[in-house]
């Protein structure tokens, strides 16, 4: 909850919300996809979840990529699986 409060005080769960992140508790409804609905065939998820195989997140002909959080926020700024550093930062625009 702290880092979470710290996200929100610093505007990042915004950025990531207007990105079209969304933002939940931890559970085990996201990890397996099941907390917004499964997948359907031909749609794409990145997941941080630590397992993948054929059918974990909806359908069999659904693609799974994992990735780390960094990569997992970074993904949804930009709207494409994107690298952590390439993303700006006040701190980084501040340089």
């Amino acid at each position: 909850q702290r880092i979470y409060a710290e996200a929100v005080r610093e505007g990042i769960v915004e950025t990531l919300v207007e990105a079209g992140a969304l933002v939940s508790a931890p559970t085990c409804g996201p990890c397996l996809g099941g907390h917004m609905g499964v997948l359907a065939e031909g749609e794409r998820a990145l997941s941080t979840t630590n397992r993948n195989f054929v059918g974990r997140m909806g359908h069999p002909r659904s693609e799974v990529y994992l990735a780390s959080p960094a990569v997992a926020a970074a993904t949804a700024i930009a709207g494409t699986i994107a690298d952590p550093s390439d993303i700006a930062t006040p701190e980084r625009n501040a340089r």
